[in-house]
């Protein structure tokens, strides 16, 4: 506690100083792998020792602020003058090896942006958005879908991440984006090196999707079309190359996994829990209900929105350090007891889209294709089962996204669909 100086007039104001730089204990090793394997219970620990503000290591030596408060999530959100997402000072210490860099580092574009620069950057993603035909979107996903099931469903089971979930949440993406086959499968095959490659290669793989990308937006400046990168490229913000390559790779970086990810944990959720299991065959509870759920209790991205203090700045009692990470940690907020009912179903409390100038702003979009993605499944197949126990599902390392490895599933085999 600081004393203050001796005068009547002057309130005693307990603060902590210089989280995250020193605490009276470590920093929570926030890479560890009990993290991503129980992230419910480490959130209870932390808040219970740190209250709403927990001092980490993003990664060994690189430390953090997690916000796991509901209610100062929502101030930091709202204040990006206080709060920009711009990490350029940040990254200056940073290693190039860092593993958490790729995430974090500036671009121009919206998600690593604030102020004047992030309101253009989002006019031209916002415009291009909001052109997706909503009421086209079922038959979208209906005709990505069915070719999907076709090739599984004589078979008995399945594998839903990949042989459902990744190969029609990539697809989708590339069709409101206006992407062709051959730049896709080139878009496909970088993004497969920056996962499945190690370190060395991930550099190679980053390459060849920015190539992709720049291929993709020279296209639809000479051969325009109704998609997402079209109106980008004609919007009056008026982006450069660099500029509208880095903003539609935004699409794939934000869209692809999020939006896979919601997918199998609603499909894990509706196949594992009794409110939701015996919803295939006419239960009581909807897909709507179950993909609510899963945006508070499990979001596919569990830990992000990630902001630099311009300077030193209190929150709840601690002293912020400028320009180091402020993270927030979506799924600890969604589940603070200040504000977590038990009810989801039409609940927007939760942060999964995160709120004010960063909200997604193709939230309305993933929804929908979530929900249209997950039905035609179960339509399809609906006595779709688990494979496996539901203890036996593991989940993938890394705190940032919640992801299962595998989602097994069996079901009587069925005759192929036709569209």
């Amino acid at each position: 506690m600081i004393s203050p100086p001796s005068d009547d007039r002057t309130t005693v104001l307990p603060l902590i100083h210089g989280s995250p730089q020193s605490t009276d204990g470590p920093r929570v090793p926030f890479y560890a792998e009990e993290i991503a394997q129980e992230p419910h219970r480490a959130y209870r620990e932390m808040r219970s020792r740190y209250g709403a503000l927990v001092p980490v290591d993003l990664a060994p030596g690189v430390p953090a602020t997690l916000v796991v408060g509901y209610h100062a999530a929502v101030r930091i959100l709202n204040d990006p003058e206080h709060f920009p997402a711009d990490s350029r000072i940040w990254q200056q210490g940073i290693p190039r090896d860092c593993p958490v860099l790729p995430l974090l580092e500036w671009r121009p574009s919206a998600v690593r942006n604030s102020g004047h620069v992030h309101a253009r950057y989002r006019q031209a993603t916002v415009a291009g958005v909001n052109g997706v035909d909503m009421f086209s979107l079922h038959s979208r996903v209906e005709k990505i879908a069915v070719p999907l099931i076709n090739a599984f469903c004589t078979t008995g089971s399945a594998e839903l991440i990949t042989q459902y979930a990744f190969p029609l949440t990539f697809a989708l993406i590339n069709d409101i984006l206006g992407c062709p086959a051959e730049i896709s499968r080139r878009a496909a095959a970088g993004m497969a090196t920056m996962i499945e490659g190690s370190s060395a290669s991930a550099g190679e793989g980053n390459a060849m999707l920015e190539q992709a990308m720049a291929d993709l937006v020279s296209l639809k400046k000479n051969q325009p079309d109704e998609d997402v990168v079209t109106r980008m490229v004609h919007d009056p913000a008026n982006l450069d190359d660099e500029e509208m390559l880095h903003n539609v790779y935004s699409f794939y970086g934000a869209g692809i996994e999020p939006l896979q990810n919601l997918i199998v944990n609603s499909l894990r959720l509706i196949l594992t829990d009794e409110r939701f299991a015996g919803g295939i065959l006419g239960g009581s509870q909807s897909t709507r209900d179950a993909v609510d759920e899963v945006l508070f209790t499990d979001p596919p991205v569990a830990n992000y929105a990630v902001s630099f203090p311009r300077q030193p700045i209190l929150i709840d009692g601690v002293w912020l350090p400028a320009h180091q990470p402020v993270m927030i940690s979506i799924a600890a907020c969604n589940n603070d007891p200040a504000i977590d009912t038990g009810e989801y179903t039409d609940n927007r409390a939760h942060l999964a889209w995160s709120i004010g100038a960063h909200t997604c702003p193709a939230k309305e979009v993933a929804y929908l294709m979530a929900q249209e993605a997950i039905d035609q499944l179960l339509d399809a197949l609906p006595e779709l089962r688990l494979a496996v126990p539901a203890g036996e599902l593991t989940w993938r390392p890394g705190a940032f996204q919640r992801a299962l490895t595998a989602l097994p599933v069996t079901f009587p085999e069925s005759a192929p669909l036709t569209i």
